[in-house]
């Protein structure tokens, strides 16, 4: 079977809005990983959507990663919500998803949220069982469609093999976990505070940028009060 495909999407702001979220939190872009264009952005953030380029090295880390979590094993919290990413060009939404459904306590949903329709009905869902609930689910999809047409740049093709991913960082419990459908579960970074956490979550992207030191697509926003 084909699988599921959808438009790539940027980090369209309004995206937010278009789910049903009420605007007192608001995804702002990250200018730069220096503690004075840190204190640039608007506190507290709850999470941190970085995108990033697939390249090789990266693959060869997330296998070695993977291997090394399955012997040693690491403690995760069950309330972490995580879920698998089985449609094409997804990353995004899936990064919004996590932002939201693990900060689902501090945000407004308005009363027709399509997205809090969507993370009461799947919370006690399996990750593999939440990723098919979204391939059916047409709200989110036609709301990410027409987000990502309204994007700065035109949307490429939905054919188009697009090598940039989306992941999330949250806070769950005093934990640091990044989030990544594509990985077989969350990975936990350490302990984080309300107050250090866009620091701690700004050292993880780092690694990211320090194992791909040739590569410039590299991009963080927040999710700031």
């Amino acid at each position: 079977m084909e699988p599921h495909r959808w438009l790539p999407l940027e980090a369209n702001p309004d995206f937010l809005k278009q789910l049903g979220i009420h605007p007192d939190w608001q995804f702002v872009d990250v200018y730069g990983m220096e503690p004075e264009l840190l204190s640039m952005v608007p506190r507290p953030v709850c999470a941190v959507l970085l995108l990033f380029p697939i390249t090789e090295k990266y693959e060869t880390f997330r296998t070695e990663e993977e291997e090394r979590i399955k012997a040693k094993g690491q403690d995760v919290k069950s309330s972490v919500y995580f879920m698998k990413q089985t449609i094409n060009n997804a990353c995004g939404t899936i990064g919004l998803i996590h932002a939201i459904a693990n900060n689902r306590d501090k945000m407004n949903f308005e009363t027709n949220s399509s997205l809090k329709k969507f993370l009461e009905d799947s919370l006690s869902m399996t990750p593999e069982e939440r990723a098919k609930y979204l391939e059916t689910y047409e709200a989110i999809r036609v709301t990410h469609e027409s987000s990502a047409h309204e994007g700065q740049t035109e949307a490429p093709s939905i054919d188009e093999k697009v090598d940039l991913h989306f992941i999330a960082l949250v806070n769950v419990g005093g934990h640091l976990y990044e989030l990544d459908g594509r990985k077989p579960f969350p990975i936990n970074h350490g302990e984080t505070s309300d107050d250090s956490f866009l620091e701690d979550a700004i050292e993880v992207c780092k690694k990211f940028m320090e194992r791909d030191p040739e590569e410039l697509r590299f991009n963080a926003i927040a999710l700031s009060a």
